[in-house]
Formats: structure tokens, sequence, C-alpha cells
């Protein structure tokens, strides 16, 4: 009931905001990702400081249905609207940029297991009338995309993504460890943990795992083990869940010395993105999130805990496979695997492995922001 209400909703308001006149280089950026590697955020912020002539406007969260009418207005009187998930505009004369939210690895759209085809065709329709450009980074993207939404390939431009151009643009890393460790000790190193999000598997022992403060949801998770790794070996670990289990770990279990756990308060205070923190990073473990892809660019260790390969496999399917012909990186199934990993984290076999992965997936990954901009000018 509630969809069905929020979608009467926006079919309303946007037929109020068609009948507000097009000004010209207004630019609206609906985001949608939060400030987890948003590419409309990052792509907002570049605008803003390289452009301030410019009539921009930032809507956060996107969808929603708390959304004030000027601010309606502005996206009907928009010119350009960026988008992070579905393309989205009102008038036929508006510009529609899709900058996505990563390169899949996990199935979606018409290619994943757990998805309906009335759904998936219904999708693809609103690809094709209202996405006039999507930004790209390589042959194998588009390929992925097409096959997942049935995108029409013509619309794909090679301009990259706006949140690679952060990668290498980082926070200071002085600043973090004091303020999510209490630390001033720049030489160690920085991990960060981000799984994909497990509530869709449907499992309820994982999320009791997670519940209880086992944020990998480990058979053998002793945090205090890993804590005692992470100190002997001078490592640090920002642990950064998806909001909705974030919510689930309790207050007690974040109490280890150099354990982190991470929420988007930090970045929406400090008016920062995850990416302008990930490139002081010496790390990264993640199972199937696509944020490896990226991570390819900075040609760091990557651990990738795949105890839930099989339920994935299953569940929703991969895109590429087998799994571990493609990710570049150890696996590890339990924590006693990973906590031998972490004491030989410098002994990495998998520096010409990410570069090859590099190649094929960025064909286009340095001034991303800049590139889409122009894109706007040849395009008005």
């Amino acid at each position: 009931m509630k969809s069905v209400l929020f979608g009467l909703y926006i079919r309303f308001l946007k037929l109020c905001a068609f009948f507000v006149p097009i000004r010209s280089n207004s630019f609206v950026i609906l985001n949608g990702a939060g400030r987890s590697g948003s590419n409309g955020y990052l792509f907002y912020k570049y605008l803003r400081k390289e452009h301030p002539e410019l009539n921009v406007t930032l809507v956060e969260p996107w969808p929603s249905s708390h959304l004030k009418w000027s601010v309606w207005k502005k996206i009907g009187g928009a010119q350009y609207i960026f988008t992070t998930h579905q393309p989205f505009k009102i008038k036929r004369k508006q510009i529609s940029f899709s900058l996505w939210h990563g390169i899949p690895l996990k199935r979606m759209g018409f290619m994943a297991y757990n998805t309906k085809y009335h759904t998936n065709k219904h999708n693809m329709n609103i690809w094709q009338h209202q996405a006039d450009y999507i930004a790209s980074s390589s042959d194998i993207y588009e390929t992925l995309m097409a096959s997942c939404v049935g995108i029409d390939t013509n619309k794909f431009i090679r301009t990259g993504f706006p949140r690679l151009d952060f990668l290498n643009k980082p926070i200071s890393k002085r600043i973090i460890l004091k303020d999510l460790f209490d630390s001033d000790n720049e030489k160690a190193k920085i991990g960060i943990y981000m799984p994909t999000f497990r509530y869709e598997l449907e499992d309820r022992t994982i999320m009791n795992q997670i519940e209880s403060g086992n944020f990998f949801a480990f058979d053998d998770f002793n945090i205090v083990a890993l804590n005692s790794t992470l100190v002997e070996n001078n490592q640090y670990l920002i642990v950064k869940l998806h909001p909705y289990e974030m919510k689930l770990v309790s207050a007690e279990m974040k109490q280890a010395s150099n354990i982190a756990f991470f929420n988007n308060n930090y970045l929406n205070e400090n008016d920062i993105d995850l990416y302008e923190l990930l490139g002081i990073t010496d790390f990264l473990m993640t199972d199937f999130s696509s944020i490896f892809f990226d991570y390819l660019l900075l040609n760091r260790p990557i651990i990738f805990v795949s105890n839930f390969l099989k339920q994935y496999s299953k569940a929703r399917g991969l895109l590429m496979s087998p799994y571990e012909k493609i990710v570049p990186g150890q696996q590890v199934l339990n924590q006693k695997e990973l906590q031998i990993i972490l004491k030989n984290i410098d002994k990495d076999p998998y520096k010409e492995r990410r570069n090859k992965l590099c190649t094929i997936f960025f064909e286009k990954d340095k001034n991303c922001c800049q590139s889409i901009y122009e894109l706007t000018k040849r395009v008005n």
C-alpha cells in the first residue's frame, strides 16, 4: 500500500513540476547513494568548486516523500538532471545523465535469479525513455549493464565515474586516525571492511550474528583476538556496514581499540564522501561489493571474505565466474585464515593481476567529472 501511495505522490508532483519553465545551465543531482561512494554527491562537489557560476542543486535522499515544493520546482526547471540509480526526468527537453553507483559483480535485473520479469521490463522501459546518457568506464561495463537492465548501448558515454577522481584526493590520514581511533600513529596501516548487503540472503542466522557484533558472520569470530592481531601488526580496521546492518550492531561491540565502526553520520557532518577516505587506506576487505573494482585503481591488497559465496551464487548469482578466478586477492572463510593474512599483508602476490583487471574495467578513469561537465556543453 505504501509503495502505491508513494507512486501516486511522485506522479502528482511530476505533473505539477511539468509546468515550471526550464532554466538554462541549471543542474539538479538526485543522489540516492548517500555518501558511500556517491557519483552524484562527488560530481556536485566538483561543480560547486570548479564552476561556481552554475545553478546546482543537490537533492538527497532521493527518492523521498519529504521534499519541499521548492525542491520539486528546481527539478522541474532543471536543464540537466543527474541520477545515481534509476534515470529520471519530467520533460523530454530535459537531459538526463545516469551516473549509476558501481560496476556490478552480483547479478541484477534480467540477469538476477531473484527478480521478476515484469518488474525488469518496467525498469528497462524507464531506462530507455528517461536516460539520455549513461556514464561508462569500459566496454565490459557496458556489456554487463546492458545485459542486466536492457540498456540501448548507444546511450553509453565513456566519461568514467566522478568518484574515481576522488580516490587520489584523500582527506588527511592523521585526521582519520585521530577521529576514529584517537591515535597519532601515522605509520600504522589502515584497512577498511565493506561487505555487500547481506539481508537479501534472507537468512536470519546471519542477521543474528551481525546483531551480536560478529560483523564478518564468521563461525569462529572473536573480536578480542582480531583486535590483538591488528595491534600486533600496527593496523587499524574501519568497519563500514550497510546502514541496515549498522543499526543492528550493539554499542557494547564498538569498544575495540583498533576497530572502528563507521556510519554515514561522520561523512555527513564533515561534508565528505567515503571515496575521499578510501585513498588513505592500505588494504580493503569485501565480499561481493563493486567497491573492489574501483579499488583496483589504487593497486593495494584486497582480501575477499567469501564465507557466503554459495548462498549468493544460489540466491542472486554472480555476473562473472568462477569467483576465485575473478577476484584479485586472497579469499578467507573464517577468522583464523583472516588473521594469518593480516600478519602477512605486505606479501602481496596479486599486484600484476590487479593491474590487468584494471585495464579491462577502466579504459577511462581520470578527469571524469570534467569529462561529464564538458559533455553537457556539447549537448545543450
